[in-house]
């Protein structure tokens, strides 16, 4: 089938109920940007190695080169997202369905942006998904199990390698330079954490790009009723799409996210930014290598209190922390719910 994008764009003004679902999904991605992106760049921003305005530019590069090479390598985060649930044989209840979950997860996303909340995308999307397709077929077989665990695997593998590699990284920096007066050891650790939030953009861009550029290649297919042959990769077009647009989104709402991530959970050290940044996007590419959908906000979360717990476990807010986890704890029930009510809103109206 044809994935150009001439074709595609002929298939959307031809088919409202396309251009809808599509809509629908670049908004999901904005959100992402404002919502998920910040949290590989946060620690580079506060610890005052790079200014917003630059890591964010940082950003979006490197969310686009992790969309490109990590599909080259490996396409099977992709993959795992459009087979998790199974939204029928009908095109146009599939799209109708698709379209609902994208508005419900939209809505989570931007409430959990105004109380500064950074909320796991990627889980909002897998929930949201569920939901509808439970909504559409009105039981839990539109569930497919064997994809969905998957999704449990990666928070366990994220949460566990975040934090234990965030621990022994900054533990190992700290015990290598601990005879090296401070002064002497800035400059390493500002360009070395610049690197880090460089490979932190990459790994973002590879887990959630991949998982986005996978529900736009599901738009097109459902709409024309047909099912995603085995190995099919993304046109080059729909990677720079989802890039530029979630570029644009941690553009427009990155700062307070960074806020909430680098400021308020942990005050961090350069050389503990760097250590955060190095563990997150460890665990995010060896995840993405065994396929598994996993969130950027846990892994990085996560690799942050690692690294406050080396110097001392009274540094990290639990605060913040509880508001964070409670937030995780909810999005799959209340995303899984706004998706489930608005499939059936939009299966009324449609």
């Amino acid at each position: 089938m044809d994935t150009s994008l001439a074709y595609f764009w002929s298939q959307m003004t031809q088919n409202p109920l396309l251009f809808l679902a599509v809509g629908l999904t670049l908004g999901v991605i904005l959100v992402n940007g404002w919502t998920d992106a910040p949290n590989a760049i946060a620690t580079c921003v506060v610890t005052r190695c790079m200014s917003a305005r630059a890591a964010i530019i940082m950003a979006a590069i490197f969310n686009f080169l992790g969309v490109y090479v990590m599909t080259m390598l490996s396409p099977k985060v992709a993959q795992t997202i459009t087979k998790m649930v199974d939204f029928g044989n009908d095109a146009d209840q599939a799209v109708i369905a698709l379209s609902a979950a994208m508005f419900a997860i939209v809505t989570w996303a931007t409430a959990a942006f105004v109380f500064g909340i950074p909320t796991s995308e990627s889980h909002a999307l897998i929930a949201g998904l569920t939901g509808s397709a439970i909504a559409l077929h009105g039981s839990f077989s539109a569930v497919n199990g064997g994809e969905w665990i998957k999704v449990l695997y990666g928070i366990v593998i994220s949460v566990s390698l975040g934090f234990g590699l965030g621990w022994v990284v900054c533990k190992l920096v700290t015990i290598g330079f601990k005879n090296v007066e401070r002064r002497k050891t800035e400059p390493v650790f500002k360009y070395a954490q610049i690197a880090g939030a460089a490979y932190s953009a990459f790994m973002h861009g590879a887990q959630d790009g991949q998982k986005f550029m996978g529900i736009i290649i599901l738009c097109l297919f459902m709409s024309q009723g047909k099912d995603i042959p085995a190995g099919m990769e993304p046109a080059t077009w729909i990677m720079v799409l989802c890039a530029v647009i979630m570029g644009l989104g941690t553009a427009i709402g990155g700062k307070k996210i960074i806020k909430s991530v680098g400021m308020d959970m942990v005050k961090l050290e350069k050389y503990q930014g760097f250590s955060a940044d190095l563990a997150a996007s460890s665990s995010l590419l060896l995840c993405s290598l065994l396929s598994l959908p996993v969130s950027t906000t846990h892994a990085k979360t996560t690799s942050i209190m690692g690294v406050g717990a080396v110097k001392n476990v009274k540094a990290i807010n639990f605060g913040v922390v509880k508001e964070m986890c409670l937030t995780w704890v909810l999005t799959f029930p209340g995303c899984g719910l706004i998706g489930f009510i608005m499939t059936k809103i939009f299966m009324a109206i449609f």
